[in-house]
């Protein structure tokens, strides 16, 4: 590719936003041209983030609304926001990923129960192409609107997709999972102020969680099944990764062999002989899976481990672009975990 593809991220300086920079810098194909905060409006990207400096676009200024032309657009932005930005965009011929929760379900009347508005553009829902690339790859790469998984729910589904396509009977299944405190968002809140954190850790929306019907509306899109979830997430004191562990009753068969013929072709899951750590995930776009079945209870226990920021937002992000584009899958994503 001689032309370089021009990039816009709306939201530059949340957490997906810087880690989406720190990816981008090395792409070969992607010339980062316009950036936006509502909080930084003014300044320099590198006054934000010092770190950013000596990459080529740490001297870019941040803007409420982008100046420079561009061809795709990251959205790192509130789900609200998003709601209305992307028909926008997409009138105005952009290529929209969206990290929000704005377009994962396909439902529009979920948005009311758990993100609390009404779902204003309910055609948009039925083109909206869920970015899970292991899953939805051929349907990422035509698509002008992919709308980026949530974090537990990359994790999740990818620890239950062997067991979806191969039709295998469950009858439910128990997610409890866990996440560093950069799931929370860089704005400040009380219980996940370090003081707070530290030595502590608790489950929250245990009663209803955003992320429920989200896993359920793609269990239903993979299996055509209504397969209800308990799920249960936990934060813990560390900045960055998650580890789900799924459980469900099923039948016995091999499945380490299940998973590992399933997962073979693809470059960012891997599947474990021994539980994974989720250091061994952090800073990239791998998940590491790892399944146990247990005949005494027949239940079936699949550990999967991701960074939460990584292939739970930004980097699955930038995979979704490399499809978009035609692209090699993998470009600026062979990154290693940071060790220790």
């Amino acid at each position: 590719m001689e032309q370089k593809i021009r990039v816009c991220i709306y939201g530059a300086t949340g957490y997906t936003g810087a880690e989406l920079l720190r990816l981008l810098q090395n792409h070969p194909f992607v010339k980062v041209v316009a950036l936006t905060s509502q909080s930084y409006a003014g300044k320099k990207l590198s006054e934000v983030f010092p770190f950013l400096e000596a990459t080529d676009f740490g001297r870019l200024v941040l803007l409420e609304d982008p100046e420079e032309d561009y061809d795709v657009a990251f959205l790192c932005l509130p789900h609200e926001i998003s709601l209305n930005l992307v028909p926008k965009l997409l009138k105005s011929g952009k290529r929209v990923i969206d990290l929000s929760g704005a377009y994962r379900i396909s439902t529009p009347s979920k948005y009311q129960e758990y993100y609390g508005f009404e779902h204003t553009n309910a055609e948009l829902l039925k083109s909206a192409v869920y970015g899970l690339p292991e899953v939805f790859r051929k349907s990422v790469g035509m698509a002008d609107l992919v709308a980026n998984p949530g974090c537990y729910p990359t994790a999740t589904l990818l620890a239950l997709y062997p067991i979806l396509k191969q039709s295998i009977p469950l009858e439910w299944v128990v997610v409890d999972a866990i996440s560093g405190i950069s799931g929370a968002g860089r704005k400040t809140v009380q219980k996940f102020h370090y003081p707070e954190m530290e030595g502590d850790s608790f489950a929250y929306a245990v009663e209803k969680h955003r992320h429920s019907p989200e896993i359920e509306d793609v269990i239903k899109r993979i299996s055509g099944n209504e397969i209800k979830i308990r799920f249960t997430p936990q934060v813990v004191p560390m900045a960055r990764g998650m580890m789900a562990k799924v459980y469900t009753r099923c039948e016995k068969r091999s499945y380490f062999e299940l998973y590992r013929e399933i997962y073979k072709e693809e470059p960012f899951v891997l599947i474990c002989k021994e539980p994974p750590h989720v250091k061994h995930v952090r800073g990239t776009n791998y998940c590491l899976i790892y399944c146990y079945y247990d005949e005494k209870s027949s239940i079936l226990e699949v550990i999967s481990v991701i960074d939460n920021l990584g292939k739970g937002a930004s980097s699955q992000a930038l995979q979704n672009f490399n499809l978009m584009m035609g692209l090699e899958e993998t470009l600026g994503l062979k990154q290693i975990a940071f060790y220790p």
